[in-house]
């Protein structure tokens, strides 16, 4: 099934990685929801599990098209392209409305996990006492997530490497934003803004042929924070794809409640109405980044005014963010009913 993919198939793929990789850079919003409700979940949560022991000796012994092949190489290739180029594109994108039109955009992904929450559970026909219990756990953890106030910002290594492993998270599973839990754990701006702004200097200072950097003692264990935290995202990957490939296999029913749970609780992440609530030091004045933005510490929600008309903008973003994952629905149905007539 995995060797037999069509031009199509294959560009749908780079697409559903754009999305996963735009979804994964902003906080409240999972990557993890893309592949629930893309379909594309469970395969991805299997090849990522192939990522092991026998996998590696292929690798060593040169066996490279078996390795590919054992790994589900196409599937994983075209889906990590689409989500690398998604942070050169799709989230610069999602970054400049956000700065123009924050509301309206949390108002759309509001939205979207609203219909991702009616699209998993309207054929979730398995409601019982262990599932419903299941679903209420999930509802619980997420929502108590959501009002959890952040730490300090750390720079301990280990606590890095345990940064990387928690934020993988938001790619494996739906409703768990990874971006937000960096947030939660101090290490948004350390890790998703001045690592990834050094290691940009760093490429193009090579690039001009200066290595001064070798000498800037600062740079230096920055990069090496952000070698640690993609160590700690590769381990965190593999190891909860294991984990979740036995859940999914053994507790399938109860997996899917837990998930319906979570992702429902997570709505008060990216509930559209909210405050942002920036960083200051002693005397209250704002803490800026290395790009000379205000860090977020954490979001105050309230009710909309119902009386602005930006309100009822909102909320037709919101019934926009409903209609693509039913529009998704509707092309899911459609392609299955087109491959049974083949």
């Amino acid at each position: 099934m995995y060797n037999t993919r069509t031009f199509t198939d294959k560009f749908f793929l780079v697409i559903k990685g754009l999305c996963m990789g735009a979804a994964n850079k902003v906080p409240g919003v999972s990557g993890g929801i893309v592949a629930f409700v893309a379909g594309f979940y469970e395969e991805f949560i299997y090849s990522l599990q192939k990522v092991n022991g026998k996998a590696f000796k292929l690798l060593l012994n040169g066996r490279f098209k078996s390795f590919f092949r054992y790994i589900n190489g196409t599937f994983l290739s075209l889906l990590i392209f689409g989500m690398l180029v998604s942070y050169f594109s799709v989230s610069k994108l999602l970054d400049y409305f956000l700065a123009q039109k924050e509301l309206f955009v949390w108002a759309a992904f509001f939205g979207m996990i609203l219909g991702s929450i009616y699209y998993i559970s309207k054929d979730f026909e398995h409601w019982n006492r262990k599932t419903i219990i299941a679903g209420l756990i999930g509802l619980i953890v997420g929502i108590s997530i959501s009002f959890l106030n952040p730490a300090k910002e750390n720079d301990n290594l280990f606590f890095i490497f345990v940064c990387g492993m928690i934020s993988v998270s938001g790619m494996t599973l739906p409703g768990l934003s990874g971006s937000f839990i960096l947030i939660l754990l101090g290490n948004y701006v350390l890790l998703l803004v001045d690592s990834v702004n050094s290691l940009y200097d760093t490429f193009a200072e090579i690039l001009r042929g200066d290595f001064s950097f070798t000498s800037n003692s600062e740079r230096l264990h920055t990069l090496t924070i952000l070698a640690v935290f993609t160590a700690g995202s590769a381990t965190g990957l593999v190891s909860l794809s294991h984990l979740l490939t036995y859940v999914l296999k053994h507790f399938k029913h109860i997996t899917t409640a837990v998930i319906i749970g979570f992702i429902t609780g997570s709505l008060g992440v990216v509930w559209p109405w909210k405050r942002t609530i920036f960083k200051t030091d002693v005397s209250g004045e704002l803490i800026l980044d290395s790009n000379g933005k205000e860090i977020i510490s954490n979001y105050e929600r309230f009710f909309p005014d119902l009386g602005s008309m930006e309100t009822w903008w909102a909320i037709f973003f919101i019934a926009f963010g409903v209609a693509i994952l039913l529009l998704l629905d509707w092309y899911g149905k459609n392609r299955k009913e087109a491959e049974l007539t083949m």
